[in-house]
């Protein structure tokens, strides 16, 4: 087959329609993030803007067995929709919100939506795109959902200081309108779809996790820990350095992730996703290590530029790894799996790192080691279990 007929084959309009729903769908619920807690503190719920994204991830990590289960039976196409017609609901409400009771369920019933359109956009990539072609397609479709997630904070900060935090929001909920619409021209790749019954919703122990993904959830987890401690504890880390705009933090941290998606996903097509990991979980390891041993803005700044770099070369191998992995008959269990170990560990990161951190500039250094050490130990298990990271491309 001719290099040409592959890359036909691979991005077809298919393809790109789905990266095009990503990018909505992570523009819409991103948008809101930067305004939602001066709008908690309008509504007299300053003290609790903690819970504005814990809420938000303890429902999108209980509702993964859920979109994993359904995705294998009612079809993918049904769980990218459900995530974003809440996204269109939820955003749609935030203007009509009076409490702050009614803000954290609202947050609550948003989660949902991360809980289920991710899970069935990387299972629908995955029934379209071959296995060697897998993880370069995996970078497309992270940098489109990059993309929207850098664009749409900067647009959403816009919209509310030239008009209103309610057109804000409305602009939110239309974004996530577009992604449904996109949707619609999707076709379903689920070869046998079973109609959707209540039964469908009883888990079982065996749908909580798929074994045979065990290997780079490990992986995920050990990572995405250093995930939830930047995010944490980087704001006041810039502050006490002296950089003055914090959020420029987070752009190059974006940035360098986009840069290397699509590199890192094909680069592990061609020498092995775990071959792939061991050289992102090192850069990781050393972005860690730079962080916490930083005095000034600008290494501070090069190590979270680094950490981006390590971040977006794993992101999208561990996806297509857990493809490789997953039965056909169960690859939305599989992907689920990870994104729950994705979640405990982004959670665990943020929880234990302001613990450790306890407001307190000393313990930089420590909060930022330990996540070196959890990072090193995913690539020392990397080098020792070989035997269970072979697959075949």
């Amino acid at each position: 087959m001719s290099g040409e007929k592959v890359m036909q084959n691979t991005y077809s309009l298919q393809f790109w329609l789905l990266c095009t729903s990503s990018l909505m769908f992570f523009a819409s619920f991103n948008m809101i993030l930067p305004e939602l807690p001066s709008y908690l503190t309008s509504l007299g719920g300053a003290e609790y803007k903690g819970l504005i994204i814990s809420l938000f991830t303890i429902t999108a990590m209980l509702s993964r067995p859920f979109s994993g289960k359904l995705a294998d039976s009612v079809g993918r196409v049904p769980i990218m929709m459900v995530g974003s017609i809440v996204c269109f609901i939820c955003s749609a409400f935030y203007p009509v919100i009076t409490g702050v009771l009614g803000f954290f369920l609202l947050r609550l019933i948003h989660g949902f939506s991360t809980g289920f359109t991710p899970t069935g956009q990387t299972t629908y990539l995955s029934d379209i795109v071959p296995a060697n072609r897998r993880g370069e397609a995996m970078g497309f479709l992270g940098t489109a959902g990059t993309i929207g997630m850098a664009g749409g904070p900067a647009l959403g900060g816009t919209i509310t200081n030239q008009i209103s935090m309610d057109a804000m929001f409305y602009c939110s909920s239309f974004f996530a309108l577009s992604s449904i619409l996109i949707l619609v021209g999707i076709k379903e790749t689920l070869p046998v779809k079973k109609k959707f019954s209540p039964s469908m919703l009883k888990i079982k122990r065996t749908d909580l996790f798929e074994p045979r993904v065990l290997v780079p959830c490990l992986v995920m987890a050990l990572c995405a820990f250093s995930f939830g401690t930047v995010y944490t504890v980087i704001p006041d880390f810039g502050e006490f350095v002296g950089i003055k705009n914090k959020g420029l933090l987070f752009t190059y941290f974006t940035l360098a992730s986009l840069l290397v998606r699509f590199m890192g996903g094909k680069a592990s097509d061609i020498y092995g996703r775990a071959q792939v990991l061991k050289f992102s979980t090192v850069l990781i390891t050393g972005a860690m290590l730079i962080i916490g041993t930083a005095k000034s803005g600008l290494v501070l700044t090069i190590g979270v530029f680094v950490y981006g770099l390590g971040h977006g070369i794993t992101a999208p191998t561990l996806l297509a790894w857990a493809s490789d992995l997953s039965d056909d008959k169960r690859r939305g269990r599989g992907l689920a799996s990870l994104y729950i170990f994705m979640e405990i560990g982004i959670g665990v990161g943020a929880f234990a790192s302001g613990i450790m951190y306890g407001n307190d500039a000393s313990n930089f250094i420590t909060t930022f080691f330990v996540c070196a050490l959890l990072s090193g130990t995913a690539f020392v298990y990397l080098m020792t279990r070989r035997t269970a990271l072979s697959v075949q491309l």
